[in-house]
């Protein structure tokens, strides 16, 4: 599994999902609200199943063996 999720993509999603969890425990916004758990776990782990299929990349991360 390789990162696939940049620096500011990874703070964004964090940050959503951060929002998105606090709002749901405020009940403010329904249960769909946990889905923000999903983006806090791409962004911690710096890998999005979603880019993987499309094959998109936001990091700048390059190969440490060209070959």
């Amino acid at each position: 599994m390789q990162a696939n999720v940049g620096t500011i993509d990874r703070a964004l999603r964090v940050v959503a999902g951060l929002i998105l969890v606090g709002l749901t425990l405020a009940d403010i916004i329904g249960p769909w609200g946990w889905l923000g758990l999903i983006a806090i776990g791409t962004g911690v782990f710096r890998f999005c199943p979603a880019y993987a299929i499309v094959g998109m990349k936001t990091c700048k991360i390059t190969p440490a063996n060209p070959d």
